[in-house]
């Protein structure tokens, strides 16, 4: 028999066969337990690196044990295809998109069946088809009839040259245009909105549904929808009929208003200013128009701003307050305004500070104002005095009410709860609950996503597109040039339409949706992919749903878990789904690192150098001979210290490239790349190879295991049965394949010290290992099946159960000391009580020579473990 392990041919033996026996395809038995293992679609970008090969394997490891186990097991692929990166190919190489893209899909589905995953290629979608995105456009109608699709006028990045809008991904840093390098704008277009502020609430509260997701996740989620409770207050303008609204989750702090501040855009501050600002107002907004959102909410920039000139009057005093206007206030947040309380908000402490506004302390800790009246009557300025003489910061804590009229004395909590009462009784505030969350703005003025299929009439306004005109198909006839607004507009042929109601000359839509939009609902089209007639019949969704295992990146853990959460909720709600989440469990791996090589005097790009250029004995910079830093950093092309998965599997085979990845470190902790340990895999999957090969060799013929074991084969049925046990608990349970594979390690170990090779315990021993060992190393392990004259698959076998009564030990070894200090070990009896365990130790040979001549002051039995003789 060769008894050389050659994995390539290995491995193409047994895909070939995995295809002829249709082993990944899903099967349609309901009475077996379902099991939909996912993992998140890739990108077609036409490589695959060593991030995807971590995601699917830990994926595809938990479905082929699932399968072992009884279930029928959904396990599918697909390609989160439209994007950018396609037109820019299209601009950059003159490439039309659909064919860059399916180019890509082409090779990475082919990179991928070459890991051998059993993924069932018969349920592949690719969003970009138009038999997947004809049933997005249908979605997007139901969200339409829903009444939760809108259009408004909201900001977007606007590219003055070449005329066009970006995403902020396209923004960089500095404000400019990734293209063009021109400053910015930010300008007000029509845009397509979801009301996913509609589900706010449900969003947050079924998070306490989600028992099998990182907690972490879920308070990022929790954190970005941003649930909180304050007050919505009135300021009415000096000499003018408005007012302005404000919401503030402090309405404790209202007595210490000193001034109020509007977003650059909000439509009352041309009516605020007055004449002698209004040029230095003017040039302020133009200003802030060249800056994107992450410029003016910046943490680590300094806040601006300039005075309108209008006044503002605090309803709580009557005291009129200016009116400013900075570029922290956001239009399209909350209402476009807030109060500034600079005594008691970091953030507004700062601003007064630098324009030289009031900062009027209304709270105040409850020590420092100990032993003072506060009633709102008796209230002495030294209690003003001792409060601004002490605070040289903003006070952001709760406290007592000082300065603030009737409430003064209160302490927050109860003072807020008055405050709004007072104001909802007064007519110019109440309660309101407020999320963080705003409604998804979808709109994109790209080519390459899914069109939105509405047409503007001039008569009947926005016209949905009839469901039999579905899908509304992207033109093939467009050309790309990076400038001007959506290719799509610059297309007469396919803009001018009539209009499906009335007949008249109308319009296509021809801004495209939010590539987010495609994979909120993939993971339901998995289920029924090829129904052409359906978004998918809803008996086998419901069926199949919820995903029992979701497996993908942290960079994803809120909006595309919140927005496939919430299609969930709506689809559900048009009567489409029956149930609530769509994630039961999830697990979010972490990223795969490389050795990094980093040259502190360098900037930007160039700091990075190349792992391949620099001699890991002495590493310095090919160019100056500079030492270099070495550090472990998500591999990436920039930094150079990516490693090809086709170099790693054409040198070591696909079980082990798997083996290392699951073993190296637990899914959820980042991997640190060391092709030592990779080594470390392959000669532990030769060191299995030659303990079966070794067995059938032999020639042993197996035999049932009946009558009474030696305590050798009962050591080593333990071995055997606590590795079943183990390994089922970690993959199953906890998902810690790390610890899993080192309990294959263990076993192998006590087959290879093993004496009596030619028992029947020994034969359980090796066939159980290579049992085990199929989910994580799935050729290697059918290989040694069949080796072993067994059936056509062991991924068809059925996964081990541990035997309870074999886990239990007849001796244990008892480790005796002598004043602390281990003096001899024993074997004895497990049941033995702790008078026994004494007696043992005392007649201990090795022991009686260390006591003798002693007095026994005390003995310590710790049972099954040891006995302690404290002696003089």
């Amino acid at each position: 028999m060769d008894s050389r392990y050659t994995p390539a041919t290995i491995e193409e033996k047994w895909q070939k066969t995995w295809v002829e026996l249709g082993l990944d395809k899903t099967p349609t038995d309901s009475n077996k337990p379902k099991f939909y293992a996912l993992s998140m679609f890739p990108y077609p970008s036409g490589s695959l690196h060593m991030g995807h090969v971590r995601n699917y394997t830990i994926t595809d490891v938990i479905a082929r044990l699932k399968r072992m186990q009884g279930y029928r097991v959904l396990h599918p692929m697909g390609w989160d295809a439209f994007g950018l990166p396609a037109e820019n190919a299209a601009i950059d190489r003159g490439v039309p998109p659909a064919k860059w893209t399916y180019q890509n899909i082409a090779q990475m589905r082919q990179q991928l069946q070459r890991l051998g995953l059993s993924i069932d290629w018969d349920s592949e979608v690719a969003t970009c088809s138009p038999d997947y995105y004809k049933w997005t456009q249908w979605i997007f109608l139901q969200f339409l009839q829903a009444g939760l699709a809108y259009q408004k006028e909201a900001a977007v990045n606007w590219d003055p040259i070449d005329q066009t809008v970006l995403a902020n991904e396209q923004v960089d840093s500095e404000g400019r245009s990734w293209r063009s390098g021109a400053i910015v704008e930010r300008k007000l277009l029509r845009q397509w909105f979801l009301k996913i502020t509609d589900y706010a609430e449900e969003l947050l509260n079924d998070l306490d549904k989600l028992t099998g997701w990182p907690e972490r996740v879920k308070l990022m989620q929790a954190n970005w929808i941003g649930k909180s409770s304050g007050a919505y207050l009135e300021f009415p303008i000096v000499g003018s009929s408005e007012k302005i609204a404000v919401y503030t989750t402090r309405p404790d702090t209202v007595y210490g208003v000193s001034y109020v501040v509007l977003a650059p855009e909000h439509p009352l501050t041309k009516q605020v200013t007055s004449k002698t600002q209004q040029a230095v107002v003017d040039s302020f907004i133009k200003e802030v128009t060249n800056q994107s959102e992450l410029e003016r909410t910046a943490e680590d920039k300094p806040k601006r701003g300039v005075a309108t000139g209008g006044k503002a009057i605090n309803p709580f005093t009557g005291e009129e307050v200016p009116i400013w206007i900075a570029d922290y206030v956001l239009y399209e947040y909350g209402t476009g305004a807030v109060m500034g309380v600079p005594a008691h908000d970091v953030r507004d402490f700062k601003f007064a500070q630098r324009y030289d506004l009031p900062i009027d302390f209304v709270i105040a800790a409850p020590d420092d104002v100990a032993g003072f009246d506060l009633t709102p009557a008796s209230q002495t300025q030294e209690v003003t005095q001792v409060v601004q003489i002490e605070y040289n910061e903003a006070y952001t804590e709760p406290g007592i009410l000082i300065n603030s009229g009737a409430f003064t004395g209160m302490s927050s909590t109860d003072a807020k709860q008055a405050i709004v009462k007072y104001a909802a009784e007064q007519g110019f505030g109440k309660e309101r609950i407020q999320y963080r969350l705003r409604d998804w703005l979808i709109s994109r003025q790209r080519y390459w996503g899914a069109p939105i299929p509405v047409i503007h009439c001039p008569n009947c306004g926005i016209v949905p597109v009839p469901d039999k005109d579905l899908p509304v198909t992207l033109p093939e006839e467009v050309e790309f040039t990076g400038r001007g607004g959506s290719p799509l507009a610059q297309l007469s042929s396919w803009v001018n339409v009539p209009c499906p109601s009335c007949g008249t000359p109308a319009k296509r839509e021809t801004d495209t949706m939010d590539t987010f939009i495609d994979s909120s609902w993939y993971f339901l089209r998995f289920t029924d992919a090829k129904n052409e007639e359906q978004v998918f019949e809803s008996a086998k969704t419901n069926d199949w749903m919820p995903v029992n295992q979701y497996v993908g990146g942290i960079e994803h853990a809120i909006l595309h878990l919140l927005y496939s959460r919430f299609f969930t909720k709506v689809l559900r709600d048009r009567g489409l789904l029956n149930f609530d989440e769509p994630f039961e469990r999830l697990l979010t791996q972490g990223m795969v690192q490389g050795l990094t090589y980093l040259n502190p005097n360098k900037g930007g790009k160039d700091k990075w150098i190349p792992s391949h250029l620099v001699d890991p004995n002495d590493p310095r910079d090919p160019q100056t001979g500079e030492p270099l830093q070495r550090l472990y950093a998500t591999m990436s092309k920039s930094k150079g210290n990516g490693v090809a998965p086709e170099e790693v599997i054409g040198k070591y085979g696909i079980d082990t490239a798997r083996m290392f990845i699951l073993f190296k470190a637990p899914p959820e902790k980042d991997l640190e790349w060391d092709e030592a340990d990779v080594e470390g895999q392959f000669r532990f999957l030769n060191r299995v190879w030659r303990l079966v090969t070794d067995y059938v060799a032999s020639g042993v013929k197996p035999q049932t295991i009946s009558g009474e074991l030696s305590k050798s084969e009962k050591d080593l049925r333990r071995a055997i049965h606590t590795a079943i046990k183990s390994v089922t608990e970690d993959v199953q349970d906890e998902y810690q394949f790390n610890t899993a594979v080192s309990e294959l390690m263990k076993l192998s170990n006590a087959l290879t010290d093993a004496s009596g090779k030619h028992s029947p315990v020994y034969a359980e021993g090796i066939q159980t290992l290579v049992l085990l060992l199929a989910p994580f190393a799935p050729h290697i392990a059918d290989e040694l099946w069949h080796l072993l004259g067994k059936g056509e698959s062991v991924h068809t076998q059925t996964w081990p159960a541990f035997d309870t009564a074999a886990l239990v030990a007849d001796e244990i070894t008892l480790v005796i000391q002598v004043n602390g200090k281990k003096r001899a070990d024993i074997q004895v009896p497990a049941q033995a009580d702790k008078a026994e365990l004494e007696k043992y130790a005392r007649e201990s040979e090795v022991v009686q020579r260390h006591l003798e001549g002693k007095e026994i002051k005390k003995v310590i039995v710790v049972p099954g473990k040891l006995v302690n003789f404290v002696v003089g």
